[in-house]
């Protein structure tokens, strides 16, 4: 591609916006001496924590094994159902069975891609096992409809794990995501809002047992070194990661707010452009754009046409989880099926987004979809 070829995401800028400052954490830690459970780790998962209104952390390998973690230690039987979109990275369907329950699929809202709280009630009033646990996607920086999932939670007895991998720092009727419910899961992936170079992930929770366990399943299972009272695995976030993550946690806010911007900039241009629909806002919430995502009623042609002029996009996601090979007809479907969730995959499209676009590229990417648009 040539030099004015804009991405679709450039995890390389978020290295080089602070780049002095992620040398000198990286010397730091190096020079320390401890790279697996050390000090980087403690101080991120207490920053973190607080970060987000919640009082524990704990530092996981990545994103879909905090998924498995959170739900290994609600210790679900194995006929128990955790309920979840179809319409999202397969992470979390896949952290379910891994953990050893089953998935439970339930269609979305059209308007902001999250779990439909009207579908969810379906299901629970005729449900085909025991569903132990939902797991609300907080998809592409927006947030589920927290309020009343929480209500169907105090109805039906229900733990909540709130999937955050693309909802760093947003808030939802005064909360950040990710200290709403029983447990939260992150991801740390490079083109996260928060992302470090390489995998990483975080489980938060205010239930100090909860906690205590979580520390115990991420390592064999120890409480005393070398001796495992429960079955655990080998998750640990490493202090590279940590460090790196410290440093980009203190620029998160300012980094949202540019992606804010550049989405201001993408409503703004594109208000009128026939074909194609804007991504919602929810009453009470704040966005913060991990995607800018639209829907399209000629998704392959417009890609295409972006490509051409120059633009990347990308497609999140192009098959709802239920309908890729490993998953058709092996997982549970809701009541009014996924309708939804195949008519989304059907039309989304991302454009560029990062913070350091800038105010220039989101004005060239407006300008090719006008002209895609008119033309």
């Amino acid at each position: 591609m040539s030099e004015q070829f804009i991405p679709q995401a450039d995890p390389r800028a978020g290295y080089r916006a602070h780049q002095a400052e992620i040398d000198a954490a990286l010397a730091r830690m190096l020079e320390g001496g401890r790279y697996i459970l050390g000090p980087e780790v403690e101080a991120f998962e207490q920053e973190f924590a607080a970060y987000i209104g919640t009082r524990h952390g704990i530092g996981a390998a990545s994103g879909t094994e905090a998924l498995v973690l959170a739900l290994k230690a609600l210790d679900l039987k194995p006929d128990d159902y955790v309920a979840t979109v179809s319409h999202t990275a397969v992470a979390t369907v896949a952290a379910i069975e891994l953990a050893g329950a089953k998935p439970l699929l339930i269609d979305i809202d059209p308007a902001t891609y999250t779990i439909d709280p009207g579908k969810l009630a379906a299901a629970l009033q005729k449900p085909p096992g025991k569903i132990a646990a939902v797991i609300p996607v907080h998809l592409y920086g927006l947030g589920a409809d927290m309020g009343a999932i929480v209500a169907l939670a105090k109805q039906y007895g229900f733990r909540i794990i709130e999937d955050c991998a693309q909802s760093h720092g947003a808030f939802l009727d005064g909360s950040r995501l990710g200290g709403i419910g029983d447990l939260a899961a992150f991801s740390f992936y490079p083109t996260k809002n928060l992302g470090g170079i390489g995998d990483g992930g975080a489980v938060l929770t205010n239930d100090a047992a909860l906690a205590a366990r979580l520390k115990e399943l991420r390592e064999y299972g120890w409480r005393r070194r070398y001796i495992s009272d429960r079955t655990g695995m080998n998750s640990r976030l490493d202090e590279m990661q940590a460090a790196i993550l410290r440093v980009k946690l203190r620029h998160l806010d300012g980094d949202n707010a540019q992606r804010q911007a550049i989405a201001g900039i993408y409503d703004y241009g594109l208000r009128w452009c026939e074909g194609i629909g804007l991504p919602a806002r929810r009453a009470g919430g704040t966005h913060v754009f991990h995607q800018y995502v639209l829907r399209c009623r000629a998704r392959d042609a417009l890609q295409a046409a972006l490509q051409a002029r120059g633009v990347g996009t990308n497609i999140h996601y192009p098959v709802p989880v239920h309908l890729q090979p490993a998953y058709d007809n092996r997982v549970a479907i809701g009541p009014g099926g996924l309708g939804e969730s195949e008519r989304a995959a059907r039309a989304v499209l991302s454009l560029p987004m990062f913070p350091e676009l800038g105010e220039d590229r989101a004005a060239r990417v407006v300008a090719a979809l006008k002209q895609i648009s008119s033309g």
